[in-house]
């Protein structure tokens, strides 16, 4: 059952400004406020839907609703934000996206890939402004013309990943690799330029690989299986929103048979892999909300504005994980020093 509540974003009292923090720990993957604004202060109408209820994700939304809280605040006036989960079905997203037309509202945010597609598709006529967040190519899927100038009505942030520097801490933690199993879903487009890097960076280094794939929980846990089978000798993952839900699922399968589990997200190692590269979720939630803000507030053309990118230097190491492996957490700090901007640890949770 889809999800849906209103979220006054932007509160005139001080008193009830929420600091913006990565714990957003609501499964619902929102934050809500109460309260009322002087009958004078400006309203904007935002739709916002979100693609799946996974930790990604919702630390993302947790976020972006905040933070455009504290921004109205600051502002004098409110983002009146109308929140839903399409919870990955395309026949809801599609309703979802058209309540939002029918309430003529100031803008949408989409949170990953398939959300802006449509929402880009259903605002072709009305040009509504449309600002997503966490799309791995935005240029490479249709999106926008290019990062810089992204043209049309839309514009957002890239959660792109730096797939070759994820696969040099596998190498730095395990020389001898002679397998790797990529486990995807292949319907991701968050997944389609990583998994096609991984591929061209081992073949580089003489490095077998092996895909599994899955579109759902159940198809996820037969090809882990498959992998712990096959005997490989790690498991990488991109940011691919199919794996992060069925994470909880399946990151002891790994751990018991030894196989670390590299993804291109701290909210995989948060649920259980051994390692999650790229970047800071709780940020570019924060960076989205400020993007959006300031097209409403400065009656900005989105299409004249570049798509944000961030540094993908953070390595978060579960250190349940790591020490059920063998390994030492110190050490490999150490030995991926150089190597990432950031590293630091996290245990196994089910959210921020």
């Amino acid at each position: 059952m889809k999800m849906k509540k209103k979220i006054f974003a932007a509160i005139l009292s001080a008193a009830l400004v929420l600091g913006i923090t990565a714990c957003g720990g609501n499964s619902g993957g929102t934050s809500s406020a109460s309260g009322s604004a002087s009958d004078d202060s400006k309203v904007y109408h935002i739709g916002l839907c979100n693609y799946v209820d996974d930790a990604s994700l919702n630390q993302i939304v947790d976020n972006i609703t905040a933070t455009l809280k504290t921004v109205g605040d600051e502002n004098g006036v409110v983002f009146e934000v109308d929140y839903d989960n399409c919870n990955a079905d395309s026949n809801v997203m599609s309703q979802i996206i058209s309540n939002f037309v029918a309430d003529d509202v100031d803008m949408m945010i989409a949170i990953a890939t398939p959300v802006a597609m449509q929402m880009q598709a259903a605002t072709e006529d009305n040009r509504i402004p449309v600002v997503f967040a966490a799309v791995s190519d935005p240029e490479g899927c249709g999106l926008v013309a290019s990062n810089a100038a992204p043209g049309a009505n839309i514009t957002g942030s890239s959660d792109a990943l730096d797939t070759e520097a994820i696969l040099k801490l596998m190498l730095v933690q395990n020389p001898d690799l002679k397998t790797v199993g990529l486990l995807y879903d292949l319907g991701q487009d968050a997944s389609t330029t990583a998994i096609a890097d991984a591929k061209a960076f081992l073949t580089a280094n003489n490095i077998a690989f092996k895909e599994y794939t899955g579109t759902n929980v159940s198809e996820v846990e037969l090809a882990a299986q498959a992998a712990v089978t096959d005997k490989v000798d790690a498991i990488f993952t991109p940011s691919d929103n199919t794996i992060m839900t069925a994470e909880l699922s399946i990151y002891e399968l790994f751990a018991d048979a030894g196989i670390p589990h590299y993804a291109g997200a701290d909210s995989f190692a948060l649920n259980g892999a051994f390692l999650g590269y790229g970047v800071d979720y709780a940020n570019l939630g924060v960076e989205t909300a400020k993007m959006a803000a300031d097209i409403l507030l400065n009656d900005l053309n989105p299409g004249e504005v570049s798509v944000l990118t961030f540094d993908n230097g953070t390595a978060t190491i579960n250190t349940d994980i790591c020490t059920k492996l063998g390994l030492s957490y110190d050490d490999l700090a150490a030995a991926f020093d150089g190597l990432c901007t950031k590293v630091q640890p996290i245990t196994t949770a089910e959210s921020f």
